[in-house]
């Protein structure tokens, strides 16, 4: 007896309830997590998008395609971001129950965007009647990326996870200083798509695609989009290893205040940088004379002192800050405020004080700065500072680089990861931070309380790096960039234009495909 295979069309082959395939999407979306740092397998994340576009594509509606997508984008989101329990149980006084509850419904809530993505790919390839090898190579693609893009920024945006984060080790990275991040999350889904199509007859169109968009991306890595600026600076980064617990502490704040003086003031260099908040007291209520001793030794020193401070300009308005400490003397000292803020952690959404209250976070009610502010004159160079968070938002620095009257040439992000214990976020961050890197051509440095403190070369690649939980300081001699990238003039209007396209293109073949048949009728 011989077993003939069945078509995926043959109506007499078992299909899979939505339930199910919900299910496979679910898991399917939590493995592919694995391909963000600490590990780093970039090629599961093609297999799990290859796994939920066959998933959407066998779906028996457009309703339980987006039920699908929801699933994937759930389960995505659950295995990316759990380490927010950390923050909301240990620091902010939630229950575990209740701590736990809040991640899930976060991730309910973000598995919406995948959901509207292949929902609406769903319904073009069913509107327009289109071909198998135009929804996994054109649209399928697009949506899931344009569906990132939109969690990026819909209500403030939560870019976390964001699939092309995985690709800064990838031969994709090429693609970066062209199309950002979230082009990488589109070829990276394209790729996906062409894998679907190995056993279909238009196979050798769809893997020559997929390999000629890999090998591009490898040769682009070779290409040098800025050139150095300047002569280079000496950088220390100052990681104090300090708990949460004891840096919120008044009866251990004295300790702290010595402990940041004492590592910044203990040798000097062109630039040295404290993490987000490592001066955890306004101005007003700092002892008598503290900033000054950091003045006195940038003047003495020759130094550039950059401090985490939170700054109150009034008693309803102060901003989670940077100041600038320069060695010559007169004027006000540089300041950078932190624009954008964390919901629930630094400004309460409209009818959510309620949670804000119970989670009782620190500083949880900021001003915003303004997106365009200038950088921090460091000899021949301009540093450029953001805080925790605003590292995430790539398009925004982008934009500051390309209004600026004059360009940062180095890029200084400033945290306090320690919120989230020892967890998978910090290496993640850290990736976030090498992608800044390769979209717009300049080193970027890390000055963290837990880690990453690392400098990164314009290239997305560590140069020096201190050991997690531990305390120390980081010397490195680095060399500012100048010039821009296409991504710095463009941001993500090149990515969100090719996508556009690519729909384009679908519903022209699309349109192609229904001639030929009713010419053949």
């Amino acid at each position: 007896m011989r077993w003939r295979r069945a078509r995926p069309d043959d109506p007499t082959r078992p299909q899979r309830s939505t339930q199910g395939r919900m299910l496979i999407a679910a898991v399917a979306g939590a493995a592919g997590v694995l391909s963000f740092a600490p590990l780093g397998w970039w090629p599961l994340q093609i297999l799990s998008l290859a796994i939920l576009f066959y998933q959407v594509l066998r779906a028996a509606s457009v309703k339980a395609s987006a039920w699908i997508g929801w699933a994937f984008g759930f389960g995505w989101c659950l295995a990316g971001v759990h380490w927010l329990y950390i923050v909301l149980n240990r620091f902010n006084n939630l229950s575990a129950p209740i701590a736990a509850i809040a991640i899930v419904l976060l991730s309910l809530f973000m598995g919406g965007y995948t959901a509207l993505a292949m929902g609406g790919a769903a319904w073009l390839r069913k509107r327009w009647a289109m071909p198998l090898p135009a929804a996994n190579l054109l649209v399928l693609p697009a949506a899931w990326a344009i569906g990132e893009w939109l969690r990026g920024w819909v209500f403030t945006g939560f870019p976390w996870a964001t699939a092309g984060y995985a690709h800064n080790i990838s031969p994709l990275a090429g693609y970066a200083p062209l199309l950002g991040v979230y082009g990488l999350s589109w070829l990276a889904a394209l790729t996906a798509g062409a894998l679907l199509l190995a056993m279909h007859k238009s196979r050798w169109i769809a893997l020559g695609l997929a390999a000629t968009t890999w090998l591009a991306g490898f040769a682009l890595q070779s290409l040098a989009w800025t050139h150095a600026a300047g002569r280079p600076i000496s950088v220390r980064l100052v990681q104090g290893n300090i708990a949460l617990e004891r840096k919120f502490d008044p009866a251990q704040l004295e300790q702290t205040l010595r402990s940041y003086y004492r590592s910044v003031t203990a040798a000097p260099a062109d630039l040295i940088a404290t993490p987000e908040t490592a001066v955890p007291l306004f101005q007003h209520q700092l002892p008598t004379g503290y900033l000054d001793a950091f003045g006195q030794f940038a003047r003495k020193s020759g130094s550039h002192v950059v401090l985490g401070i939170p700054v109150m300009d009034s008693p309803t308005n102060y901003s989670n800050s940077v100041l600038g400490l320069a060695p010559a003397l007169g004027g006000a000292p540089y300041r950078y405020n932190k624009h954008h803020l964390v919901p629930f952690g630094e400004f309460i959404p409209l009818g959510f004080r309620w949670f804000t209250d119970m989670m009782q976070i620190p500083l949880s009610e900021q001003t915003g700065g303004q997106l365009l502010q200038p950088a921090f004159a460091v000899k021949d160079q301009r540093v450029l500072p953001n805080i925790c968070y605003e590292n995430a938002f790539g398009e925004e620095i982008a934009q500051q680089l390309n209004d600026a009257p004059q360009p940062a040439t180095l890029l200084l992000n400033v945290s306090e990861l320690g919120w989230y214990g020892q967890s998978v976020a910090i290496p993640q961050h850290l990736q976030i931070s090498q992608m800044r890197s390769l979209e717009t051509g300049r080193p970027m440095l890390s000055a963290t309380n837990t880690g990453a403190t690392v400098v990164i070369d314009s290239r997305g690649q560590v140069t020096h790096a201190l050991p997690y939980y531990e305390a120390g300081v980081l010397s490195a001699t680095v060399q500012g960039m100048s010039g821009s990238t296409p991504y710095i003039r463009l941001q993500n209007r090149l990515f969100l234009g090719l996508a556009a396209l690519a729909v384009a293109a679908a519903w022209l073949w699309s349109r192609q495909s229904a001639k030929k048949r009713l010419k053949s009728a």
